[in-house]
């Protein structure tokens, strides 16, 4: 379990085929064979540590739900170590499970920050209202605005945000992993029932 305040910014720095090496030295240090780590909010299971590098296996449906496969050794990515039993929950509940991956619609510049908006696909849609919370590649965000235009969501990233996340890096195009809130997911599921 995360809660979607990200730890580090690390660097890949293997990208082969069911694995992915992430270089974090701080990050490295805190895991252990075994440990769970939040890579651009995918939760991955540490499989070997290297000094400063930890290694994770990547499998085919993660790969198909995340934007993970599109890594290449340089580009960097959102690290949050799991909740601790003592931990505060300062951003929302985020178990790691991305539901889908959507493109940067467009990154405006605001009064302090930016404001983005992204596709809103519709695995995820009916669990996205305003005011309400979302993970973007890891990271806690509160919903600005949705269906303006339709389709899409909206958030707005305050300068500390674009600082210590790789939401800074966003273009239109960019692919995001999105994690919808876990507690409008049951919420939703028993109101069908």
């Amino acid at each position: 379990m995360f809660t979607g305040i990200v730890s580090a910014v690390a660097k890949v720095v293997e990208a082969k085929e069911g694995r992915l090496g992430i270089d974090h030295a701080a990050v490295a240090r805190k895991l252990k064979v075994g440990s769970s780590v939040a890579v651009n909010g995918c939760c991955l299971t540490v499989v070997r540590k290297r000094g400063p590098v930890f290694l994770a296996d990547v499998v085919p449906e993660t790969l198909r739900r995340t934007n993970l496969g599109a890594l290449k050794p340089g580009v960097e990515v959102n690290l949050e170590l799991p909740l601790g039993a003592s931990s505060t929950l300062d951003g929302h509940l985020v178990q790691g499970h991305v539901d889908a991956t959507a493109a940067v619609v467009e990154v405006q510049l605001a009064k302090a920050g930016k404001e983005v908006t992204f596709e809103l696909p519709a695995a995820v849609a009916r669990f996205v209202a305003l005011k309400g919370s979302i993970a973007v590649d890891g990271v806690s965000l509160t919903v600005a605005a949705v269906d303006r235009p339709p389709g899409t969501f909206k958030v707005a990233l305050i300068p500390h945000t674009l600082e210590a996340t790789i939401a800074g890096d966003y273009r239109r195009g960019s692919v995001v992993n999105l994690e919808a809130d876990l507690i409008a997911r049951y919420v939703a599921r028993n109101l069908r029932r």
